[in-house]
């Protein structure tokens, strides 16, 4: 079997990264240009170290092409996932979109157990980048440490489909989900949904949306650094906006490339603008200290909370945005990651 080049070259940038982080905390701290501290939150050394690594190697996005930010963000998440998680088989198949078929993936937990639940999944990316491809590792994570059957969605991305696209199909998938439920081999009643920032809030509306319109709810929510509020500017934006993974540029092009001219207080573009909370599914929530995104999403688990939906809110210490996919090359996020899954898998057995 022939290796290609940019293969080569992804092996190569995980094992640095690999050892990058074994190493001391002190030489990590050197090699990253001495300490990272915001508005009191200090930077995980070795995220630092490694964070000052990528902004030398990773390819700048300015003036390139959609494809092209494709490429670089499925490029970046393969260095960052590393050898696959074990779970146990894992299929490709077609569902029903909004507006047509689109491609999923569902994965089976490593210890079926009796009537194992089933977590519909929306990966991040701004709704312009990633994929089912991209979120492989994070869905895998997800299936073996919170024990359930994972289905994850290749929803439409703009700018080909700018909103409402995503979170169409996000409906129109959840409801396949609880159609087929059989197939997949869960109970339509046992079924919740997940996602990480910009898939976050599509798992988000999904909640609204099935309580307004009557149809079958997720029994739990996993909001992952969510994205809840693109009509007001919180702190978090402008601390953490530049330095830290996910920049304020980025935001506000992934933004503007998604919304088009719809009104940036839409709920179903900014959930936390919704008229009421009431009656939506319990809900872990997990946010990170040094992420632009962690204040409107700690705001959305305050909103849940004074409707009286339970809210399990976990804020990752010295974090950014993104760790859920960077378990491959960073002990600490691996932790973290594990540590939410385990918490929503706990929720999971308690709720559905």
């Amino acid at each position: 079997m022939r290796i290609s080049r940019d293969e080569v070259s992804a092996l190569a940038q995980h094992r640095l990264a690999r050892m990058l982080d074994a190493l001391p905390d002190a030489a990590a701290t050197r090699l990253a240009g001495g300490p990272r501290s915001v508005d009191g939150q200090l930077l995980d050394p070795h995220l630092a170290m490694l964070l000052a690594v990528d902004e030398r190697i990773r390819p700048a996005e300015a003036n390139t092409s959609v494809e092209q930010q494709r490429a670089i963000n499925l490029s970046a998440a393969r260095i960052a996932a590393g050898a696959p998680i074990d779970v146990g088989p894992v299929r490709d198949l077609m569902i029903d979109g909004a507006n047509g078929p689109l491609r999923a993936r569902h994965y089976t937990p490593p210890s079926l157990g009796p009537d194992r639940p089933l977590v519909v999944f929306f990966h991040g990316g701004g709704w312009v980048v990633g994929s089912v491809d991209s979120h492989d590792q994070p869905c895998r994570l997800l299936s073996r440490y919170a024990n359930v059957h994972v289905l994850s969605v290749d929803y439409r991305l703009a700018p080909e489909h700018p909103f409402p696209a995503a979170v169409d199909d996000g409906v129109a998938a959840f409801q396949w989900a609880q159609t087929n439920a059989e197939t997949l081999g869960v109970t339509s009643g046992r079924i919740a949904v997940a996602g990480d920032s910009a898939g976050g809030n599509i798992a988000a509306v999904v909640c609204h949306t099935a309580r307004d319109h009557g149809f079958a709810a997720p029994v739990a929510q996993l909001l992952i650094y969510p994205a809840t509020d693109g009509s007001q500017d919180r702190p978090s934006k402008d601390l953490f906006g530049e330095g830290f993974f996910l920049s304020r540029p980025q935001m506000d092009t992934y933004w503007d490339t998604y919304r088009v001219e719809a009104p940036h207080d839409d709920p179903r573009l900014s959930p936390l603008r919704s008229a009421s909370f009431q009656g939506l599914a319990p809900a872990v929530i997990s946010t990170a200290a040094l992420d632009p995104l962690r204040d409107e999403g700690e705001a959305y688990a305050t909103a849940l909370r004074a409707a009286g939906v339970p809210v399990s809110l976990r804020r990752a210490t010295g974090l950014v945005h993104g760790f859920f996919s960077m378990t491959g090359i960073h002990r600490a996020s691996l932790e973290e990651a594990i540590a939410v899954a385990g918490a929503f898998g706990a929720l999971l057995d308690i709720t559905a």
